[in-house]
Parts: structure tokens; C-alpha cells; sequence
């Protein structure tokens, strides 16, 4: 297998590379010198035959992740395909299948089977789950059996990983010297992995075997995204040392990957006080050699349960502002319970429309569209504005459940329309905007 970096380095241009050319308006050659360098990484494992084409990184519209998945609570095959085909339709670019409980192998395949997008996950989900069964003792887990599970689940044909290399003993001897935490530990696999090295008094051996796990992930041309397994999970702990370490040693090891030929990214935070965001991003992007960053939200406060959604959304904004590359979306259900269908419809919205409002703002010669709809809202051309907006079945769905006595104008203002009344005032001055 010859990964998308290695293509690249060698001069190139693969199809998928072609393909994200034409979905970005970018010239090939654009794409082709940002792979090699390892600033783009195409999640597009080959043992799957039909999958969207997508490229995360520099100079790319800021991609949208989507997470579903079973716990010990609510598990149902079922319910977890729904919500795979809801995010597809709401316009997510991956998904990540992040099962807890069940057949977790029928469970990803059968997301696989149910959605054309790139799927990731985080393999230390299943390996302590089936450890717990087995042994009765999550400390139990055999390294050796976490590798061979990791390639199972390549072979099914995941397209990216988040593998939590960057937990080493350093890290976690800094969470003990600052006292542990006000936001305890929020990643389930990063906790199990560091219960798992202080029972043993033995090292991470995803940080051990390093070059081991990017040789795997290179067999399937995967995306290794380097999980943040101590990531912050109160605002209080934003930055502090532990999360620190994690962040240094992750950004050392994704160039180390990219140096063996494997395609990574690196994993952020969790939750972020607004005024902190652009320095994170600036650091990951400064220590990493500029790897594509896939971020988790971020949620700038912890007080917003119920619409952490939009607590995200914010967050978002600002990330794909200050060059964040895939934001991971949250869900109204975010800290309360499992996301159903309706809630994971909501979290792509909420999150596509942040990452939009960021792109504005980091390329500011894309913002036509915005123009473009301007322009047709200002002359009430209604079924042209319909085109240019981000959620059309929605907005139409309200102006025609509120529709107006005069189909020019909308039941907000009525016979009292700026918009109409402005058109009038000006019409003899208005020039051709294009």
C-alpha cells in the first residue's frame, strides 16, 4: 500500500486528490504540494469501495465531524444507522462510530454498510469493553490483542482512528503534582488507558510502539488522529500541564508519522475559554509542523447543558477562524445522555453553520455565496435566496407555515417591509451588484 502522503511526496496526483480539487475550486497542484507536506490528509481506507471523497487541512473549507454510537444504557443497532444516514443528510463530511456496547464488530459494520462518508473510531472503546468481559478487569487488557484488534477494524474498512499515543507516564505524573483536576478526566478511552498503565506501572504501548501503530494505519492508508486522551474537561483545566504534555508529545509524534509516510492529524480539545482558542490552535499548528487539527467542539463554558450546541457553535466559529481543519460536533444532549436522531440533526446544523461563519472569516475572498444571497433577500427574490442558503428545507418550511397577504414580503415585518420600501426609495439609484 503506497498511502496518499507517499503519492504525493513522489509527484502523484491520486484521484481522490483530483476529486478534492474540484470540490474545493483549488488548482491540483495546490492539493498535491499540501499532502506531501502533510497539511491535507484524505481519510479514504481502500477496502472500502464506496465512500465520499473529503480533505481535511490547510487552505480546505473547515470539515464537520459527526459521532454516534451504542452505550451499556441504549444499544440498538438500529437507532445507530438512522443516526449514520441523518448525519449524512444533514451534510456531515465524517463520521465517527464510537460504540460502547453490543456486537460492536456487527455494529460497525453495519454503519460502514449504511453510510457512503469516511467512518473513524477509537479502538480502545472495544478493547477494554471485550477485556471487562473477558477477564472481568479492564487492567487485564493484552497489548497484543489491542493490535490485532486495531486491524480487524481496519480491514472493515474505518478510513481514520483516534489513538490515544500521546498518554505517556510524564503526562500523567502532571496530573498528580497540580492535584488532578476541577474537570476530572472527560475521554473514555484516555482514562481507561491511564487506569490501565497505573495498575501495571507499565508505559502506554500505543506510545511505545509507536512506529507500530503508524505502520498499521499506513497497511489501509488510514488517517491516524492523535486522540487527546487528557484533554480538558472543565474550562478551569484549560491548558494546564497534563494537557500540555499530551499536546507536545502528540504533535511530536504526528511528525514522526508523517516522517514513516503515514497520514496524520492531531486531536484538540474539550473545553476552551473563548480568549484561549486562537493560541491553541496557533500552538498545535506552530509544534505539529502545521498538521491538520481536528477539534472537539470546543465548549468555551461549562454552564450551557442543554444547548451545548450552541455553547460549541461558538467555539467552532472560532476554531475554523483561527485554522482549525475538522471540528467534531456536540449535540443538546452533550453531558446529559445519548444522543438520539433529532439531537444528532441538530449538532450538524449547529456546527456546519459555525464553521461556515469561521471560513468567512478565514477566507475572505470566498465570500460570494453570502453576496449572492444578500443581494436576492434585499430584492425579495425568494426562491434565488432558497438556493444560496445552508438549511433551504428549513427556511422554507417556516415562511410557508407563516406565509404572508403579500408573497413579496415575509410576516416579520408585513406592510411595513424595509426591504420593500428601500427598493422603492432607491430604485432609480440602484446599480448592477455582482
Amino acid at each position: 500500500m503506497i498511502t496518499q502522503l507517499e503519492s504525493a511526496r513522489q509527484g502523484i496526483l491520486t484521484s481522490e486528490m483530483k476529486a478534492i480539487a474540484g470540490q474545493e475550486g483549488l488548482d491540483e497542484t495546490f492539493i498535491l504540494d499540501h499532502v506531501a507536506k502533510g497539511e491535507i490528509v484524505i481519510p479514504c481506507n481502500p477496502n472500502r469501495k464506496y465512500q465520499k471523497t473529503v480533505g481535511i487541512g490547510t487552505g480546505l473549507r473547515t470539515k464537520v465531524n459527526a459521532s454516534i454510537g451504542t452505550s451499556s444504557d441504549i444499544c440498538d443497532i438500529g437507532l445507530e444507522v438512522e443516526k449514520a444516514r441523518a448525519a449524512e443528510e444533514e451534510c456531515a463530511d465524517t463520521l465517527m462510530e464510537l460504540s460502547a456496547a453490543g456486537d460492536m464488530d456487527k455494529i460497525r459494520r453495519t454503519v460502514l454498510d449504511s453510510t457512503n462518508l469516511p467512518v473513524g473510531n477509537v479502538p480502545l472503546y472495544q478493547a477494554f469493553k471485550e477485556t471487562i468481559q473477558k477477564h472481568r478487569n479492564p487492567a487485564k487488557l493484552d497489548p497484543e490483542y489491542l493490535f490485532d484488534l486495531m486491524e480487524q477494524q481496519l480491514a472493515d474498512g474505518l478510513s481514520f482512528m483516534a489513538i490515544h499515543c500521546g498518554i505517556n507516564q510524564y503526562a500523567i505524573d502532571r496530573l498528580r503534582k497540580q492535584g488532578f483536576r476541577y474537570g476530572g478526566l472527560a475521554s473514555k478511552g484516555g482514562t481507561f488507558m491511564v487506569a490501565w498503565m497505573d495498575i501495571n506501572q507499565r508505559e502506554n504501548p500505543l506510545y511505545e510502539q509507536f512506529d507500530r501503530v503508524c505502520r498499521l494505519m499506513k497497511k489501509y492508508d488510514a488517517v491516524l488522529s492523535l486522540g487527546n486522551g487528557i484533554r480538558a474537561g472543565a474550562i478551569h483545566d484549560s491548558h494546564d500541564r497534563a494537557q500540555m504534555a499530551e499536546m507536545i508529545i502528540n504533535c511530536e509524534l504526528a511528525e514522526i508519522g508523517r516522517e514513516m509516510g503515514c497520514q496524520t492529524m492531531v486531536e484538540g480539545p474539550g473545553h476552551v475559554p473563548l480568549d484561549e482558542i486562537e493560541g491553541n490552535i496557533m500552538l498545535e499548528k506552530r509544534m505539529s509542523g502545521n498538521a491538520p487539527y481536528y477539534v472537539l467542539g470546543p465548549i468555551p463554558c461549562d454552564t450551557g447543558a442543554g444547548y451545548d450546541h450552541i455553547s460549541a457553535a461558538i467555539g467552532a466559529a472560532s476554531s475554523a477562524r483561527f485554522g482549525a481543519d475538522l471540528v467534531c460536533y456536540i449535540t443538546p444532549a452533550e453531558h446529559l445522555a445519548l444522543p438520539d436522531v433529532h439531537d444528532v440533526r441538530e449538532g450538524v446544523r449547529a456546527t456546519r453553520l459555525a464553521v461556515r461563519i469561521g471560513d468567512l472569516a478565514k477566507y475572505p475572498d470566498r465570500r460570494d455565496t453570502e453576496k449572492q444571497a444578500a443581494l436576492a433577500r434585499r430584492d425579495m427574490r425568494w426562491e434565488d435566496l432558497s438556493r444560496h442558503l445552508l438549511f433551504p428545507d428549513i427556511a422554507e418550511a417556516v415562511r410557508s407555515a407563516r406565509a404572508p397577504e403579500e408573497k413579496q414580503t415575509c410576516t416579520m415585518c408585513g406592510d411595513f417591509c424595509a426591504m420593500k420600501k428601500g427598493m422603492e426609495l432607491f430604485e432609480t439609484d440602484i446599480k448592477e451588484k455582482r
